[in-house]
């Protein structure tokens, strides 16, 4: 064995402060890649070394495949040629033979002293980053080092990391030599440069920026529960106090701002709304708009959306500039916004009335009056007529004893019917379609009517025809389909729109993703 070798492996070992069996792993890699390079067939091999005398064994080695999978004889091997060696050998496992080993001259050498180097180098950095990480910090100080396409690698002591051009606040400039200060986002180990990935956009990063600014919040006395950013522009941060007698607003604004101006001075002149947390998701929502004055709130628990009403002077500061202030509303609260005006929430509500009547009128074989009094009474559903409990109808003033046996039968008969065409439905529905995130039996049941039977016909809808299917009655919806929606209302705009055309717009990409896959 090369005696120079086995010193310089103990001198690195010392120097670096990298263990010693690190250094023996790295030259048994870089002797096993001079053996199979010198070596005249093309082979595996793994080196031993005994790391007290120096000796060491070479090995060529196949890997045990199945033998479907058996493509190259010179490094594989199939199991039942591997049982011929060993009985015991499994799958995955190697065969190895012994090696003649072969005598490593000043190259062999010289490549065995790169390996090591670089495997010190890569141990060094791990060792740097492991000390940083059981630091628990979440931020990173440091100086820009140097900007490479944009992302700015930012140096702090022994530790490096990169803020990727994507995670920069759009107006920052930062030149070599300026300090930074970012949110340590992620870990890449596979990364060849820095491996730790920063951020100055992300929602975390402001909560960090108060934990240093409001100690109330590091001692677990103020709760940070939730942050929506438009990065550079504008956040909301929700805030609740664990201790009655503690304003958290007030402390986390400090005194005339102080403590807020600080944070907004870090992150490039954002402002910064500070919001009080309430269990109440109503109440969250009334408080995420201020200053905007709410006048109604109408909770669908099923879309997770809420319809918030606001009179007409209050709409334009509800939404703010460019539907800002609605959006990071939505994402602080984590529920879908719809805003609209008094007026137009008396439009809706009785388009709804109008859509809830026919619906009756239609299903259960019953007159405009009939089906009016049932909407007015508060149902909703045939399933409501026909399984509340009995007394519920009978309360209605309008209705004698037959009149509601014979809703209730009509009713049963036609929930019923629609079971069965659930089934019918489910049955011809594709596999794919019915197990897509985002679609359950209500869509599955509007989308067959339109021949939507599959995740490849779902994928071939645009945004705004699924949010007709889905929201408006299933005429107007055909028609608006037909004609290339040329006589779309503002009324039915308005309802589409407040349908989640985002989410619409992700369930069809959804839809498409097997196109991709397919065409990789």
């Amino acid at each position: 064995m090369n005696r120079e070798i086995l010193v310089l492996a103990d001198a690195l070992a010392r120097e670096k402060s990298v263990a010693k069996e690190i250094i023996f792993q790295a030259l048994e890699q870089a002797l096993a890649s001079a053996t199979k390079r010198l070596n005249k067939e093309r082979i595996e091999a793994r080196v031993e070394i005994d790391q007290e005398t120096g000796d060491y064994k070479s090995f060529r080695r196949w890997l045990i495949v199945p033998e479907d999978e058996f493509v190259d004889p010179d490094n594989q091997m199939m199991l039942r040629e591997a049982h011929e060696f060993d009985t015991s050998k499994l799958m995955g496992e190697f065969v190895e033979e012994p090696l003649e080993p072969i005598p490593f001259g000043r190259i062999g050498a010289q490549a065995a002293k790169q390996v090591i180097l670089q495997r010190v180098r890569d141990a060094e950095r791990d060792q740097v980053l492991e000390e940083f990480l059981a630091r628990n910090d979440q931020l990173i100080n440091g100086s820009v080092r140097r900007i490479d396409r944009g992302n700015v690698i930012v140096e702090s002591g022994r530790v490096e990391g990169v803020i990727p051009r994507d995670q920069l606040i759009s107006k920052e400039n930062f030149r070599v030599g300026d300090r930074v200060r970012a949110y340590v986002l992620r870990v890449d180990r596979q990364a060849r440069g820095p491996q730790l990935i920063l951020s100055r956009t992300a929602p975390q990063f402001v909560s960090a920026l108060f934990e240093l600014e409001v100690p109330e919040i590091e001692e677990g006395v103020i709760e940070i529960k939730a942050v929506a950013r438009d990065p550079g522009l504008r956040a909301k941060i929700a805030v609740k106090s664990n201790d009655p007698r503690l304003d958290p607003q007030g402390t986390c604004i400090g005194m005339r701002g102080s403590r807020v101006n600080s944070v907004t001075n870090e992150l490039a002149g954002e402002r910064i709304d500070i919001i009080l947390y309430a269990e109440d998701t109503a109440q969250f929502v009334i408080n995420a708009l201020a200053p905007a004055q709410i006048t109604s709130i109408v909770v669908d628990e099923e879309r997770h959306a809420m319809d918030v009403v606001v009179n007409e002077d209050n709409l334009a500061l509800a939404i703010g500039k460019g539907g800002q202030n609605v959006r990071l509303a939505s994402e602080l609260t984590g529920w879908q916004l719809n805003l609209m005006s008094e007026e137009q929430s008396a439009n809706k509500a009785g388009a709804e009335s109008i859509r809830l009547r026919d619906t009756f009128m239609a299903k259960l074989d019953v007159d405009e009056e009939v089906a009016q009094i049932l909407v007015d009474e508060g149902f909703s559903t045939v399933e409501e007529v026909a399984y509340v409990p009995l007394a519920e109808l009978q309360a209605v003033e309008a209705f004698d004893e037959d009149t509601v046996q014979e809703l209730r039968t009509r009713a049963r008969n036609a929930a019923l019917t629609d079971e069965i065409a659930k089934e019918e439905v489910l049955e011809n529905a594709s596999d794919d379609l019915k197990t897509l995130e985002g679609v359950d039996t209500e869509l599955l049941m509007k989308l067959s009517r339109f021949g939507v039977t599959t995740r490849d016909a779902l994928g071939d809808l645009a945004s705004d025809e699924l949010c007709a299917i889905r929201v408006l009655p299933e005429e107007r919806a055909r028609a608006l389909l037909d004609n290339d929606f040329s006589d779309l209302t503002d009324e039915e705009r308005q309802m589409m729109g407040r349908s989640d055309a985002k989410a619409a717009t992700q369930l069809i990409a959804r839809a498409r993703e097997s196109w991709f896959a397919a065409a990789q």
